[in-house]
Order: C-alpha cells, then sequence, then structure tokens
C-alpha cells in the first residue's frame, strides 16, 4: 500500500533538499554556463532560403514566417519569429533543405511588452 499524506510529502522534501539541482543557474547576458547543445535564439539567412515553406508548415505551433517583402522577380524574404509562441523544439531547423535557418546559443529573450516577442530575423 502507497503511504499519502503529511509525513510522505515531509520525507520527500527531506530527501530532495540534499540533492544536486536539476538545472544549471542563469548567471547572465552572455552567459558561458549555456550547454553545447542549447536551442536559443533562430538565426535567418535569406541568401539561400527558397520560400518553400517547410518550416512554417513543419513548425508545430506556427511560430516562424517567411514572407517576400520584394517582387515575385525580386525577392526579399524575410522571417518574422513570434517568440512567444516558439517552443525551441527547432523543428523548423530541421526541416530546412537549404540550411537557411540554424539556431544560436542566445537565450535572453525577456521582454516587457508581448508585441516585442515578435521579432525579424
Amino acid at each position: 500500500m502507497n503511504k499519502t499524506g503529511p509525513g510522505k510529502i515531509a520525507l520527500t522534501a527531506l530527501k530532495t533538499l540534499f540533492k544536486k539541482p536539476a538545472t544549471t543557474e542563469y548567471t547572465g547576458k552572455g552567459s558561458p554556463e549555456v550547454e553545447k547543445h542549447y536551442r536559443g535564439r533562430i538565426l535567418y539567412d535569406p541568401t539561400t532560403c527558397v520560400a518553400c515553406g517547410l518550416c512554417m508548415r513543419d513548425c508545430p505551433t506556427g511560430a516562424i514566417q517567411i514572407i517576400n517583402e520584394g517582387t515575385k522577380e525580386d525577392k526579399k524574404l524575410v522571417a518574422i519569429l513570434n517568440v512567444g509562441k516558439c517552443i525551441f523544439c527547432c523543428q523548423c531547423v530541421d526541416s530546412c533543405n537549404k540550411n537557411s535557418l540554424s539556431y544560436s546559443q542566445d537565450i535572453d529573450f525577456a521582454m516587457t511588452k508581448k508585441e516585442d516577442l515578435i521579432i525579424k530575423l
């Protein structure tokens, strides 16, 4: 039988009190403590992009958009990322056949206004 109640909670609290933290401490902007495999801000290279739309289609949250601000003949491709929607799964990076998208280890996304979460890459 599984014991429940205040005794189990206290026992669990005591056990975890002396365990090493599961997360790394944030030490500030440009922190060297970021793990090598950390997926941060998405980077976009418009010179290699062909506007196929695979990144937009494969994004589970619809956080990325590729927009042509030019004409059909003279394309000026721009990527828009909604950081508030992005879950940093990097599915857009994985699905890009032309390697136009990559990710950096930039992790500073704190904003004071919701509108600032939509950034041009």
